[in-house]
């Protein structure tokens, strides 16, 4: 078990540098693997930018980066995406999911960096549905010619009992239909995605959480003064996390 939160009782000088993130990265780099991350709580309240996620920082994005859960400002649903270099796209005709594919190009210098996106077709995936249910289990399965992203709600009664139970071997392709499923058809994952680190992490404000046209009006201040002047606001800003299982 592991608990990773923002400070929520220092009010903050403006002329600062900010309130601190947190994040968390695994020391060994893997490529075709399992995650099945079991969470109670993640990071929820104005301002807030938490994602468990996958990449190699040096050189990005020439490894790729797989998001797995990432959201902003306790907006719902969750939605997981890839990050590439040129040459990497993804067409609903050819991904068996259940989730809704909202962008198709994985490129990061088209459309802002906005990935190829899959929002997940399950309610209670994020914020602070997904808390109020007792968290859940997110999985993603990465091969050469797949990478498939599942969610289950704590009771969600389809949740595959090796995933609730953290059994010491997994056969995903008795999951059912994951909500992404993420083909080679188009992207040649092998040249597109090499040995990523995990991360886990919370960030605050930035270009996605911050920018002007996407922080919510019905949110206090602006981004950036909400983070400096309304310590308490941050009070649920955490992850509690029960367990991250890797299976290589």
């Amino acid at each position: 078990t592991i608990v990773m939160r923002a400070d929520y009782w220092t009010t903050l000088d403006p002329a600062g540098p900010g309130r601190n993130s947190v994040r968390i990265q695994s020391k060994k780099k893997y490529t075709t693997h399992v995650l099945v991350l079991d969470t109670r709580h993640m990071p929820q309240g104005c301002a807030t930018w938490p994602a468990f996620w996958t990449t190699l920082t040096d050189n990005w994005p020439a490894n790729g980066e797989i998001d797995i859960i990432e959201g902003v400002n306790d907006v719902s649903p969750n939605q997981s995406a890839l990050h590439t270099t040129s040459g990497c796209t993804m067409s609903a005709t050819t991904m068996t999911q259940t989730g809704n594919l909202v962008s198709t190009d994985c490129n990061w210098e088209v459309n802002y960096n906005a990935g190829c996106g899959v929002q997940v077709d399950k309610s209670l995936s994020y914020g602070p549905g997904f808390n109020a249910a007792g968290g859940g289990w997110y999985a993603m399965e990465r091969t050469s010619a797949h990478i498939n992203i599942w969610f289950w709600s704590r009771n969600d009664p389809s949740v595959p009992a090796e995933v609730k139970n953290g059994s010491g071997a997994i056969s995903p392709a008795n999951w059912g239909a994951p909500y992404a499923n993420y083909v080679n058809n188009s992207c040649d994952f092998n040249t597109h995605f090499g040995p990523e680190n995990v991360i886990i992490n919370l960030t605050l404000c930035g270009d996605w959480a911050g920018n002007e046209y996407i922080y919510p009006s019905t949110c206090p201040q602006t981004c950036v003064d909400h983070v400096n002047n309304d310590p308490a606001g941050f009070k649920d800003a955490y992850w509690d996390i029960a367990s991250l299982r890797v299976y290589e």
